[in-house]
């Protein structure tokens, strides 16, 4: 049988489940969209860029960008510690080529589409509501929001017809149960596919999850709907489209969905003054809201370090453990991993200061199976004997130790005890 789709409702309880997708930090967002949906124009907002743009611009080589992502607690600990150096955490956009119909059959821009879809980790789906008397107007989104739809199944079907031919033949010759079990899984994949399901909609077993991250299939990645509509119906929040895109964003795994206009983002970006220009139009800019929600659909989060050389956010994937999430640090640092001293956000802003949160006994020492979360700020302590120095972030030396900064790490030193 092939798996249910995803429940409305989410479990609150429980053990965090196997997260479709590649594993690591570095993860990418891609814009796609049909030709003339603002695209490449909604790429130049979210990145401060200014690829071409307009009919006869498609993005046949992607235009990639990395674009700080807002974060109100990472501001707040600069304005706490007053650091030399601050760094945030960024989210990498890639501006990929227009999609058509039969783009999975190697029409118009079809191939390169998909082979610059495969390389990224989520989807931002451009969908034009706007008119524009410079443009064919005789346009329908939720048929564009379908044409995408279909192309990435249509492509993930062909991938998996031919995995299951391949697997059915090494299975015949010699048969292997992780052969086997593998093949089953890429039928069920194949079932679900077949009915024109996405695969990222269904719920999946962790075995399960591990035989599809193997493949990256294009229908595995996370969408967020970006409705591109005209300033005066962003303004008033309406648009004759906007229940019917719902309505098939609801049918097809409630994607986040995310109104905006490219034309008044221009306007926000030339203001002198960008907040008093919103507020005086009576509409926010959501180039910042695209940018977390796209973050947070690849089920990444940041820890932070904290001192006044450096306040820094360091990028992880949702349940990471903290003995993995020292390893993005530096990898010789997860070797000889001790412990992780860790204070919540909200408790250092409570308190007001980290000595007074530890004096409050805010600060928790957690082991390697402790699960980071979202905002913690973390001091590792790490032992690795065959090195000279031990490697520490932190954000205070221990009494007992010395540090000397070199290259942005404090390396410390067990100070030798006095006779």
């Amino acid at each position: 049988m092939p798996p249910k789709k995803k429940e409305d409702k989410k479990k609150e309880d429980g053990p965090k489940r196997a997260i479709l997708g590649r594993p690591g930090n570095t993860l990418r967002m891609g814009l796609v969209g049909l030709p003339t949906v603002g695209k490449s124009a909604t790429f130049n907002l979210l990145t401060n860029l200014n690829v071409p743009t307009g009919f006869g611009h498609s993005s046949m080589s992607p235009n990639v960008a990395q674009v700080p992502v807002p974060d109100q607690r990472f501001d707040k600990l600069c304005e706490m510690y007053k650091p030399k150096k601050r760094t945030p955490t960024a989210l990498c956009i890639t501006d990929i080529a227009g999609v058509a119909p039969s783009s999975s059959e190697g029409k118009g821009l079809g191939n390169a589409f998909l082979s610059h879809i495969q390389g990224v980790d989520g989807i931002y789906n451009v969908i034009r509501l706007f008119e524009d008397p410079g443009l064919d107007n005789d346009f329908d989104p939720v048929a564009d929001l379908q044409t995408v739809h279909d192309e990435l199944i249509a492509k993930d079907l062909q991938a998996v017809l031919s995995k299951i031919e391949d697997f059915e033949r090494i299975v015949k010759k010699t048969p292997e149960k992780s052969k086997q079990d593998e093949l089953d899984v890429l039928k069920k994949v194949c079932e679900v596919l077949k009915k024109n399901i996405s695969v990222k909609d269904c719920e999946w077993a962790p075995n399960d999850i591990e035989v599809l991250n193997r493949y990256q299939l294009l229908s595995a990645k996370p969408v967020v709907y970006l409705l591109n509509m005209s300033t005066e119906d962003y303004k008033r929040k309406s648009n004759k489209y906007l229940g019917k895109i719902v309505a098939w964003v609801k049918k097809h795994g409630e994607s986040p969905v995310i109104p905006y206009s490219a034309v008044y983002e221009e306007m926000v970006q030339k203001a002198e003054n960008k907040e008093e220009f919103c507020k005086a139009e009576g509409a926010p800019s959501a180039v910042n809201k695209m940018i977390k929600v796209g973050y947070k659909e690849l089920k990444l989060i940041h820890f932070f370090t904290v001192g006044p050389d450096e306040v820094k956010c360091w990028t992880i994937r949702d349940s990471t453990t903290a003995k993995k999430a020292v390893a993005v640090i530096h990898t010789d640092m997860e070797k000889g991993f001790i412990c992780a001293d860790v204070i919540k956000y909200n408790d250092l802003i409570e308190c007001g200061s980290e000595q007074e949160a530890k004096k409050q006994g805010k600060e928790m020492q957690m082991g390697k199976d402790y699960i980071v979360e979202d905002g913690d700020i973390i001091e590792f302590k790490v032992n690795v004997a065959k090195k000279k120095n031990c490697l520490l972030y932190t954000s205070d030396a221990a009494d007992d130790m010395q540090c000397v900064d070199l290259g942005g790490r404090r390396i410390i030193k067990k100070k030798k005890k006095k006779k």
